[in-house]
């Protein structure tokens, strides 16, 4: 009871000597510490998989019974452990016990708020060995360093496709388990029913339900809204450690690192062109496929390519945005104002 007692004053009274990381219980501390050392002392006899947490390792001997015993009373779904069920049934419940104490934003799994919390201090303690891009999480360097092979490790057992990452293998088995989910306006299928759901909300609807309490503005999308209110900030956080430019966006800043690297981790399955970026492979595929998902709601012609779309859209207005600073001739496309730019730098020649 006394250990118990512990969850609700917050006292953390073990530290530890390398990364003074805080624990409330002793056996917590000692586990720790064989992160620091790599030792790992529990070893499964069946695969030759170590571990440094026992509770680790007998969740992992679970997984090569089979056996799942803890079964969710709502859905069905069954669990190889109690924790996964219990982390699960906050998937219908809604609650988010864990927040974090800088923003107050709350999670439904103390693994993801801990995660979230690496966003605040920029801290990312894990490097890869090949081109020396680090990560805050362990399990993402993990799956970053399959880029760097052919390795693909996760296969599906209905198929056998195999894959680099267990979640897009797990994505791909829905493919065969479960109906896929139909969008009633282009047909266009998905195999999650909150994709679909967002598809519709972005491509045929016109609905922007998240306002910016600056300058009012409107967005589809959440996230978007987030990236927007940004603008309104000076301040950029995220700064390259090769060449220090600074960036409002972490994501922005991992785009932008790939200049240095040169890595292109996406590579199209069609003709193995590859890619800096996970959106320019997504368009790029759209050449194989013929797919055009987004619609001129004025003309209803259909692109490949969102940005063409909106360039296209141009057409049906009168307006000239893009101005000549020497003239103050306007265009309607960037394009045409860079071509018109030109004939000004070659009168110059003749001055």
């Amino acid at each position: 009871m006394d250990k118990h007692k512990v969850t609700h004053t917050g006292e953390r009274p073990f530290s530890c000597s390398e990364c003074e990381k805080t624990f409330t219980r002793k056996e917590h501390l000692k586990t720790h510490i064989l992160t620091h050392t790599r030792e790992k002392p529990f070893s499964c006899d069946i695969c030759q998989k170590s571990f440094t947490d026992q509770r680790n390792f007998a969740r992992h001997k679970i997984a090569h019974s089979g056996e799942k015993p803890f079964s969710c009373d709502i859905c069905q779904k069954a669990f190889y452990d109690q924790g996964s069920l219990a982390t699960h049934k906050r998937t219908h419940t809604g609650e988010k016990p864990f927040s974090c104490d800088i923003c107050q934003k709350s999670f439904s799994q103390k693994g993801n708020m801990e995660t979230h919390k690496l966003t605040h201090t920029g801290e990312r303690q894990f490097s890869c060995s090949v081109c020396h891009k680090t990560f805050a999480r362990k399990y993402v360097l993990k799956v970053h360093m399959t880029t760097h092979n052919d390795e693909k490790p996760f296969s599906c057992d209905i198929c056998h496709k195999s894959f680099s990452y267990k979640c897009t293998m797990e994505k791909h088995k829905k493919l065969h388990t479960e109906e896929p989910h139909i969008c009633h306006i282009c047909e266009k299928s998905f195999s999650q029913k909150g994709n679909m759901e967002k598809h519709i909300s972005v491509v045929h609807t016109d609905e922007r339900p998240y306002s910016c309490s600056v300058c009012l503005m409107n967005f589809k999308d959440k996230r978007h809204l987030k990236s927007h209110m940004m603008t309104h900030i000076d301040e950029k956080t995220f700064s390259c450690d090769i060449c220090q430019k600074s960036y409002r966006h972490k994501s922005t800043l991992d785009t932008h690192r790939v200049i240095h690297t040169g890595e292109r981790s996406y590579s199209c399955l069609i003709c193995q062109k590859a890619f800096t970026q996970r959106g320019s492979l997504t368009a790029h595929m759209r050449t194989h496929t013929g797919e055009k998902p987004f619609s001129c709601d004025i003309c209803q012609r259909p692109f490949s390519d969102k940005g063409t779309m909106q360039r296209h859209k141009a057409v049906h207005t009168d307006t000239f945005p893009f101005s000549c600073p020497v003239c103050q001739k306007a265009y309607k496309w960037k394009r045409d104002l860079q071509k018109h730019l030109m004939i000004h730098s070659t009168e110059k020649e003749y001055l």
